[in-house]
This record gives C-alpha cells, sequence and structure tokens, in this order.
C-alpha cells in the first residue's frame, strides 16, 4: 500500500484506502456510460477500483473503538464515494459533503445487516 500511496499520491507511506476511478468525473455523465438498473435507475458499469490496506484497517479500527468488520465498510464507503467524485482534500465544505454522506451510506448499510 506505501508503494501505490506513493506512485499515485506522492506520499511516502501506507494509506488505509485509495481510489482509482476508470472515468473522468465528466467522462460519468456520458449516457453510453450507464444501464438500467433494477427499478429503472441508472448504473455506471464499472466506476473503478478500491484498494483497502487490511493492516492500516486494523490500527484505525482499535484507534477508533470499532470493529475490523465496521472500519472495513467505513473504508469501503469512503473509497466508493471518492469513485464518484467526492474529495474531503479540497476544502472544508466538500469534506463536510462527504462525510455527511459516508454517515447516511453506512446508516442505510448497517439497516441490512
Amino acid at each position: 500500500m506505501k508503494t501505490l500511496n506513493r506512485s499515485f499520491r506522492g506520499k511516502d507511506k501506507p494509506t488505509d484506502v485509495l481510489s482509482f476511478p476508470f472515468h473522468e468525473q465528466d467522462e460519468l455523465k456520458r449516457p453510453d456510460l450507464y444501464r438500467s438498473g433494477i427499478q429503472g435507475e441508472k448504473i455506471p458499469f464499472i466506476l473503478g477500483e478500491i484498494v483497502i490496506c487490511p493492516e492500516v484497517a486494523a490500527k484505525n479500527a482499535a484507534l477508533y473503538g470499532a470493529s475490523i468488520m465496521e472500519e472495513m465498510r467505513r473504508l469501503l464507503v469512503h473509497g466508493f464515494l471518492h469513485l464518484l467524485g467526492y474529495d474531503h482534500e479540497k476544502g472544508e465544505a466538500l469534506a463536510r459533503r462527504m462525510r455527511t454522506k459516508e454517515r447516511q451510506l453506512i446508516n442505510a448499510l448497517e439497516r441490512m445487516d
């Protein structure tokens, strides 16, 4: 994970999650990238890849008082939001927006358990 973080973000340290979008944000508006979902909603074929580091996730879980599964879920949602164009590193307002969406999605997933 350290190698990926250094190669793609210029940060020479391990990180918990990295997202690699397959499309630029403006491309996500192209209708040919979508198909109809079960309820007729438009769904992108493939957004990108998410890489999670289990060792860092385990450290985070201990730090936050969460289970490893809770932390893995949080990181998966966090990475997914990055694929959708959310970015907490571009200002506090965008970070708040991303944290809010993160909480909404995590809560929805927890209700599904």
